[in-house]
């Protein structure tokens, strides 16, 4: 059967598809929650929920690097990706030898048609559709205003989440209103935090591992401005781990 996927490109299925490689953490837990785990048989090495997963399933590379002959092993019927996670020049030459569904995730509602279109093509429709319910539930009214943020991403150089991200669509929805307008994920410096001095800085422990030690490097520079560790799974996986969303923004 024919789908289209969320860059508009049309591709065709064998349905429903029983040997799927997911190239997204995030996207690789959906599919297990979706009760789809049996038709996995290749993730990334940082797909790393559930638990024990990666021990079950072939390792097909990073989520910017295949192996890729471990997945011509694999003989996959479907790929699945993300334009923004996965690597344009591996994933045009996976297109050129298996049908690849790509997602372009933004916003909730981005969010919301990857988990519709993926319990459709792959005949978890009943599941899907009970996920995206509770979705809508949780994030009908956005959390309590907390006050300006800045997200941080990365240590050296200071990376930061701007606009037309699905982290800033996040911080939105917890109450924070993120200072950094500019276009995905810019460098700033440590004169440029100072000068737009948030009320939150938000450290991610993903990708950069941030941890307690690093609250102090930025505390010297912006003493009166509240540091806290955040989850970054929760702000930037955009697959079933939203279910987790409501209620550790609401512990912020």
């Amino acid at each position: 059967m024919n789908y289209t996927d969320q860059l508009n490109r049309t591709i065709f299925v064998t349905a429903p598809p029983r040997r799927i490689i997911s190239l997204v953490p995030s996207q690789t837990e959906l599919l297990v929650d979706l009760g789809l785990e049996e038709k996995i048989v290749g993730v990334t090495k940082f797909c790393i929920h559930p638990e024990g997963l990666k021990k079950r399933k072939a390792i097909i590379g990073g989520t910017k690097n295949y192996r890729l002959e471990v997945i011509e092993s694999l003989k996959p019927d479907l790929i699945i990706g993300n334009k923004e996670e996965n690597e344009r020049a591996g994933i045009e030459e996976l297109m050129g030898k298996y049908p690849v569904w790509m997602s372009d995730v933004y916003t909730l509602e981005d969010s919301l048609e990857m988990i519709g279109s993926l319990g459709e093509m792959l005949s978890a429709n009943e599941k899907a559709q009970g996920i995206i319910r509770q979705l809508k539930r949780d994030f009908a009214l956005p959390l309590s205003r907390k006050g300006t943020s800045i997200y941080v991403i990365w240590k050296d150089p200071i990376m930061v989440a701007g606009a037309d991200t699905f982290i800033n669509e996040m911080l939105d929805f917890a109450g924070f209103e993120n200072l950094i307008r500019t276009p995905r994920y810019p460098q700033v410096s440590e004169e440029e935090l100072v000068e737009v001095n948030p009320e939150y800085l938000l450290l991610s422990s993903e990708p950069f591992p941030f941890k307690e030690t690093h609250i102090k490097y930025f505390q010297s520079f912006l003493p009166n401005t509240k540091i806290i560790l955040v989850d970054g799974e929760i702000f930037s996986w955009y697959g079933s781990r939203l279910l987790k969303a409501k209620a550790y923004c609401e512990s912020i």
